[in-house]
């Protein structure tokens, strides 16, 4: 993998310093919490796992954590298990620390993952779920694709795109519900930097684009758009014609105007080196009108004393109107097989699924929507019950970045959206880079 990695990675940063020359501009990576967070991570590997017979469980969603732990610690009240949340987030490559725990033979319980280019890698190693009660209990499970066995626990339905200060929103005489297209927002956006002064914005966006921690935003997320936004939940054409190494000229085209509206309107800063919370500070503060996250940032509000209006809206780069948000399970919890208490891990996580009060703390305090049947938790966050509406309306199109192969946002597609971030690449370039970076990752990945 690595010698695939340095092939890519070198390609795209070859082509952006030949073209640094015309005008491109460089950048100095943020040392921040979330550099020091992945070296610790990586530090822990030969750590001894849990004592005794306690439960462990990987969390990829560190914005949870402190939600996860408080489940945690009712049950143990309830059974007298314990369970141990380890959390990884920010720049922490979880797919690599996860197998540094394999090779160090130190394997949690339970463990993360986010669709098939990750389940690849663990596909002899997940134990059969089919039989729990969680299982019996959601459309959302993830699924063996050969033998239809259930082998990934999911615990929420997120949606993303780009997240809106409606206050802000609403001084500038913008509707949000106006914004269904990307020459609404050209609009909006030109108007609100127009109003910077009178509305005390810093910028008009909060974007990070740094590739070292941000490419799971950009890679994964903002590309993620390009894939299915505005399609119906499982049509996968461009996704399909992505994992052959081919994008659409067209869709790409209309894409790459909103990737460039939005690094023409962010704060230059945060843009180019700013970390996850750097750029959720910026917004939460009260100091540009969007953000390119989800709803996953509702438990951080209180962080910042949020009090204005907020909501969801698609990221809407085509001509044509789009007004389907992209939700899905953002990940999938599996059982390690040969861990010591698969039986424990399976109880556990029905415990997850079916208590009223654990679903109480994910939906409430965490800001999730339940993915279970059962569960007549509404949540009460501003952003979960944004999201909601388009559910409930059945206005989502489904995720097909979880599918892309190991690597692909890491290693290739975020190496590009910093290049074009930063201005060593113009519009144009990042097209031909995202096409030929695509294909030679595709074509070097192949099994």
């Amino acid at each position: 993998m690595k010698k695939r990695f340095l092939s890519v990675a070198a390609g795209v940063l070859a082509v952006s310093a030949m073209l640094a020359g015309c005008g491109g501009s460089g950048a100095t990576k943020n040392e921040s919490s979330a550099d020091n967070q992945s070296s610790a991570a990586e530090s822990k590997a030969d750590t001894p796992a849990a004592s005794g017979d306690a439960l462990r469980l990987i969390n990829g969603k560190i914005e949870i954590d402190e939600q996860l732990k408080k489940v945690a610690a009712k049950y143990k009240e309830k059974t007298g298990q314990e369970v141990v949340i380890e959390s990884l987030g920010g720049g922490v490559n979880i797919q690599g620390q996860i197998k540094s725990y394999k090779a160090a033979d130190n394997m949690p319980d339970i463990f993360v993952i986010g669709g098939d280019g990750d389940y690849a890698n663990w596909t002899d190693a997940v134990a059969d779920l089919s039989d729990t009660e969680f299982a019996k209990n959601t459309d959302f499970a993830y699924k063996d694709k050969e033998s239809g066995k259930v082998v990934g626990f999911p615990y929420a339905v997120e949606g993303y795109g780009i997240t809106y200060n409606a206050d802000i929103l609403e001084k500038a005489g913008i509707d949000p519900a106006s914004l269904t297209n990307y020459e609404a927002f050209k609009a909006a956006f030109e108007k609100l930097d127009g109003m910077k002064d009178e509305l005390g914005i810093q910028a008009v966006a909060s974007v990070a684009a740094e590739s070292g921690q941000m490419y799971w935003s950009t890679g994964n997320h903002l590309f993620g758009y390009y894939y299915t936004g505005g399609l119906d939940r499982g049509d996968t054409k461009y996704f399909d014609m992505a994992m052959k190494g081919e994008l659409d000229d067209k869709r790409l085209g209309e894409f790459a105007d909103m990737a460039e509206l939005l690094f023409k309107y962010a704060d230059p800063q945060v843009l180019i080196s700013g970390t996850y919370d750097d750029q959720l500070a910026l917004w939460a503060q009260g100091k540009t009108a969007f953000i390119t996250q989800g709803n996953w940032i509702d438990p951080s509000l209180p962080t910042y004393n949020v009090t204005f209006k907020t909501g969801l809206l698609p990221l809407a780069f085509t001509k044509d109107n789009m007004t389907k948000i992209l939700a899905d399970c953002p990940s999938w919890w599996c059982v390690y097989k040969d861990g010591k208490n698969v039986e424990g891990a399976k109880a556990f996580l029905d415990y997850l699924a079916t208590d009223a009060e654990a679903q109480e703390i994910l939906v409430k305090e965490a800001g999730m929507i339940s993915p279970y049947k059962s569960s007549t938790i509404e949540p009460g966050t501003p952003l979960a019950l944004s999201l909601k509406k388009y559910v409930d309306a059945g206005e989502t199109s489904s995720w097909s970045w979880s599918n892309m192969p190991e690597g692909l946002a890491q290693n290739a597609l975020g190496l590009v959206f910093e290049s074009f971030a930063k201005g060593d690449i113009t519009k144009e370039q990042f097209i031909t880079v995202m096409k030929s970076t695509m294909a030679e990752y595709i074509a070097q990945n192949k099994k």
